[in-house]
């Protein structure tokens, strides 16, 4: 399938020449990866895409350009709709931002720019997030009357905290990137010629990795904090189970008798 809006392609790392990783690029340089419409609608398209290929193990989402991993919503285009318009633009968004979160492989977003307002969401989404030493974060959007729509009150909270979540949604400030690593935002920083380098090195430690234990793992990560420990408890043993059910279980524990690097298969 080809994009307008994206670029998409498979690369290999340092851990295995298989092609086992996909890498989506936000392509709209002249509007700062805006997200128009078109952009949402092929983003989402290309992860059911990558959703059901067992070969991809990971997800590296960065943006084209010197300038912006994404500057968020297209203002011009969300100016010209109405009100019905708006609803499902904004439904649309947070359908994807969602599918991002929920997706059966790791997201990781290298933030190569500017991240603001839905940019920002965008890798609130991801699970990972690397920034170049460039990037500046930020939640714009009460500086021009809006509130973050596509799950920033939401995921930035849990990310950083409340207290920290409410300095940046309602002062609409920007924060460079190390303040975003010392304060949780961002996982790591790195120089704007590693970023892709460590995204994708951290990407194939990824796929390296039995594919469904990462599963399983990321899930239950991701709903730890609706649940106390009890409950957190029993999920984890279910997915044990799950894992004590898989191949490559079998595969992991033998290749540690036998001191070679396991071949997992997803099985």
């Amino acid at each position: 399938m080809e994009y307008k809006t994206i670029t998409y392609g498979r690369e290999g790392s340092f851990l295995s020449p298989e092609e086992n990783i996909a890498v989506i690029k936000l392509n709209k340089p002249e509007s700062l990866n805006a997200f128009s419409p078109e952009m949402l609608t092929e983003l989402e398209n290309v992860l059911d895409e990558i959703s059901k290929d067992d070969t991809i193990r990971s997800v590296i989402i960065t943006g084209a350009g010197e300038r912006a991993f994404s500057s968020g919503a297209d203002l011009k285009t969300a100016s010209s709709l109405d009100e019905a318009g708006v609803r499902k633009y904004m439904d649309q968004g947070q359908r994807l931002f969602r599918k991002i979160e929920d997706l059966n492989k790791p997201v990781i977003a290298a933030i190569n720019g500017w991240a603001l307002g839905g940019g920002l969401e965008l890798a609130a989404a991801c699970d990972i997030r690397i920034a170049s030493e460039e990037a500046k974060l930020g939640s714009p959007e009460v500086r021009i009357g809006l509130i973050p729509g596509w799950g920033g009150t939401q995921r930035i909270s849990k990310i950083i905290g409340v207290g920290r979540a409410e300095e940046l949604i309602l002062t609409g400030g920007q924060i460079g990137a190390k303040d975003a690593e010392r304060i949780g935002l961002v996982n790591k920083v790195v120089s704007k010629d590693e970023l892709m380098s460590t995204a994708n090195w951290t990407a194939g430690q990824i796929a390296a990795n039995a594919p469904i234990a990462v599963r399983v793992a990321k899930k239950l990560v991701k709903k730890s904090p609706e649940l106390n420990i009890l409950d957190g408890n029993k999920l984890e043993l279910d997915g044990i189970i799950q894992c004590f059910r898989t191949e490559d279980l079998r595969e992991g524990v033998q290749s540690v008798f036998e001191k070679r690097s396991p071949q997992f298969k997803g099985k």
